[in-house]
């Protein structure tokens, strides 16, 4: 298990987006549905498709109770929890998550069930599609477009809606070739909870393999037409955090696996032929690291091959 609860004020939430502004960065809330709600069914549990009772999880994971589809009290709810983020963050993009949502409570539900028969939908992967649907519609509304993780696609994808592409590149490359607008944010290397050296010798982490080379050798539009490099936005790593106590382990797990993404970024996934430009760029990051007192862990090179010789 592992400790849970804290919660962020209004006014907290507008300094941290005031600041990211004031340095050139939007922040893009996330708010997930219908999955990844235990926490707010526990509060809430008439939003449910059981009722309930429910308790906050002690640990992470993924859990069957999710809102309830054919609910209409959970659109209402959920509209208002967005109309405060809206008010908080100025984002042209509200991530509405939709990741990792089991079907389990909406195949025996009835009101889930009424739901897909009124609205003829084949299975419940059309139902969560309908779900995030609705819920973009809303926001559209509002002048806001929605970002999701790549389950979004399943069922069909909302008319408007941004993919991030975790579960490796092809939900990225399916949705760009629809016409949508994608952030690569692949597990395989862009997760920087996994491990980056010798296990032995790295604080514990939840698992995998990302090491620096991994990261550098990374190109987001890889696999994806030419025609539809434009809908291609860029790539984003991903820090979960439930094996990290403290900032300085954090830091260590960022980087210099950040900056090695950033150049991966700058150069729009043209990586010169050989790695000596790298070598000189992430000796002027390290200084910069050194300079601001960032933990940031040890790292080593390894020859990087061209996109020809591969």
């Amino acid at each position: 298990s592992t400790r849970h609860g804290g919660f962020y004020t209004q006014e907290e939430a507008r300094h941290i987006v005031d600041y990211a502004r004031r340095r050139g960065i939007t922040v893009i809330p996330e708010i997930e549905m219908p999955g990844h709600s235990l926490a707010a069914l526990a509060a809430y549990p008439e939003l449910s498709c059981t009722g309930g009772s429910f308790e906050v999880a002690h640990g992470w994971g993924v859990f069957d109770d999710v809102y309830c589809a054919g609910n209409p009290e959970v659109y209402t709810f959920l509209e208002g929890v967005l109309d405060e983020v809206m008010d908080i963050f100025p984002s042209p993009l509200i991530h509405i998550g939709g990741d990792e949502c089991p079907k389990t409570r909406w195949e025996s539900c009835s009101k889930c069930q009424l739901e897909m028969e009124r609205n003829k939908l084949k299975d419940e992967h059309a139902l969560q599609s309908h779900f995030i649907t609705r819920m973009e519609r809303y926001l559209n509304a509002h002048g806001r477009n929605i970002i999701g993780w790549d389950e979004i696609l399943e069922g069909g994808l909302a008319p408007n809606a941004a993919v991030m592409s975790w579960r490796g590149t092809a939900g990225g490359i399916q949705a760009a070739s629809m016409e949508h607008e994608v952030v690569m944010t692949p597990g395989k290397p862009l997760y920087f909870d996994h491990y980056q050296f010798n296990p032995d010798e790295e604080p514990v982490a939840i698992g995998g393999f990302n090491s620096l080379m991994d990261v550098y050798a990374f190109n987001p539009v890889a696999g994806v037409p030419a025609e539809y490099h434009r809908y291609i936005l860029g790539a984003q790593a991903n820090v979960w955090t439930e094996y990290m106590e403290t900032s300085d382990h954090v830091e260590h797990m960022v980087q210099p696996r950040a900056s090695a993404l950033s150049e991966v970024l700058w150069l729009g996934g043209k990586r010169p032929g050989e790695d000596a430009a790298f070598r000189q760029a992430m000796d002027y990051h390290i200084q910069r690291l050194q300079a601001m007192g960032w933990k940031y862990a040890p790292y080593e090179f390894k020859k990087i091959a061209t996109d020809e010789a591969q």
